[in-house]
């Protein structure tokens, strides 16, 4: 009889919408999420009661907990947080920083209408990649240009425009995977293009192309070794060679470089990356690259080279399921802009930015970093700066480490796990690595933006 009554006392579900606590909810949450959180605070009640327990169940009582509800309801599940892995191009969590510039774009463009699809001009319908065309051929030298939404995507679209039953011939040292399982073969199987590996896993010569060569022969096809190197006895046919191969015998030839960088990088001692217009200048005549990788912009997989081949895949019914938005479009056309001036593109695009900043400035951040924590943290943790390496991530220059400093932070009251764990599930969430027994906080992916949230994280963190 205890139980019975106890639970209907329970208060009901409109009751608490209409007391002032209710009211003061509605206000500033969405309807369905207070009622969802008064459900689950009563229902827990319940089982709480069932199970022989007596807990205190007027509106006031539960008051708490249903605002703590509400919060957990209300936020969203995609969210900002703070890099200090030294990972720059971390896949899991996001990629490429859009620039300010690409920011302020994106948010001009999509809190109103655009001319997306309408010639202002002409004051009738337009073309949606008329936008962001001539700006891509500007900066690669292409003949012409197109975007589909990522790398992946403008890969599968070139196959299936020019090689949909046809063989594609490729150096089996180059049949690659990615993150999240993205295989060479089985885009090409997708596609209805057939594979015709060639050479082996370390040596292909460009007579194992010419050999390979037949009248059902749809492409030849390269694909940068981005995320993997191989080395020692080795050999590989350049681009020009297979140009040269492929218009003796009238095939298109298709580059696809995955990461997809505009600025030679071996002014920085950073080695391994072609240009987009080294292999343009080469001869390639499709060359493929992502948007959030060495470019530094939105998702996007973009498509430049010989005009003619370019408005075959315009031609393609798949185009229309692989376009890009009006973000991404504001995003993308606002990084390539920066890309006009290389200085500014170099201290204005993040990822170019983290890639080539020098060691002085990182040690200078971990400097910051690390006085921050000294004064509120004394005795409560060791703490330093240490050297270190960062990587690119991303699936680009896969053999390269930067030279990096990080904050070393051992807490004296809590494990190191802990500490991770306590950072990780945090507001911000911070995403650092363990190394033996410290945290190491990296400074090079740290923006300086971030620094005094990072410091307010990592204090919380070790103190509650």
């Amino acid at each position: 009889m205890r139980i019975q009554q106890k639970l209907s006392q329970l208060p009901q579900v409109n009751e608490c919408l209409m007391s002032p606590h209710g009211q003061k909810w509605l206000e500033s949450h969405y309807r369905a999420i207070v009622i969802r959180s008064i459900r689950e605070v009563i229902d827990s009640k319940r089982k709480e009661i069932l199970a022989g327990a007596d807990p205190e169940i007027t509106i006031d009582a539960i008051a708490a907990e249903i605002e703590k509800a509400i919060k957990k309801h209300s936020a969203y599940k995609l969210r900002p947080l703070i890099n200090a892995s030294g990972v720059i191009i971390h896949t899991n969590l996001g990629r490429a920083i859009l620039s300010d510039r690409a920011i302020e774009n994106v948010v001009a463009n999509a809190g109103g209408y655009s001319n997306l699809e309408y010639d202002i001009s002409k004051g009738k319908r337009g073309k949606r990649y008329s936008h962001i065309k001539d700006i891509i051929r500007e900066l690669t030298g292409a003949e012409d240009a197109i975007v589909v939404n990522n790398n992946a995507a403008a890969v599968l679209i070139c196959l299936d425009t020019f090689a949909k039953g046809k063989e594609v011939i490729v150096s089996r040292g180059e049949l690659v995977e990615i993150g999240g399982s993205f295989r060479i073969p089985a885009v090409m199987q997708a596609s209805g293009a057939v594979l015709r590996e060639v050479g082996t896993t370390n040596k292909t010569h460009l007579s194992d192309y010419e050999n390979a060569v037949c009248g059902n022969t749809g492409l030849l096809m390269k694909v940068h070794q981005s995320n993997y190197k191989v080395i020692g006895f080795t050999e590989e046919v350049p681009v020009e060679k297979l140009v040269k191969l492929g218009k003796d015998f009238n095939i298109p030839v298709i580059d696809d470089l995955g990461s997809g960088c505009l600025i030679s990088l071996e002014k920085f001692r950073l080695y391994g990356e072609p240009t987009v217009q080294e292999v343009i200048r080469q001869g390639a005549d499709l060359v493929t690259f992502s948007g959030d990788k060495l470019l530094g912009g939105p998702q996007a997989g973009i498509i430049v080279g010989k005009e003619k081949l370019i408005q075959e895949i315009q031609k393609n019914p798949m185009l229309r399921a692989l376009r890009i938005d009006k973000m991404t479009f504001a995003a993308l056309e606002a990084t390539f802009m920066q890309y006009l001036d290389e200085e500014k593109a170099l201290k204005e695009i993040p990822t170019i930015r983290m890639l080539t900043q020098p060691v002085e400035v990182i040690r200078k951040r971990a400097g910051k970093i690390l006085a921050s924590l000294k004064k509120s943290l004394s005795g409560q943790a060791d703490m330093n700066i240490v050297p270190d390496q960062s990587r690119a991530g991303g699936g680009s220059l896969p053999e390269t480490d930067f030279p990096t400093y990080a904050v070393s932070v051992k807490p004296s009251g809590i494990s190191v796990n802990a500490l991770e764990e306590r950072l990780r599930l945090g507001n911000p969430p911070v995403i650092a690595r363990i190394q033996g027994d410290v945290l190491l906080v990296d400074a090079r992916t740290i923006q300086d933006r971030e620094v005094r949230t990072l410091v307010r994280c990592v204090i919380a963190a070790i103190i509650n």
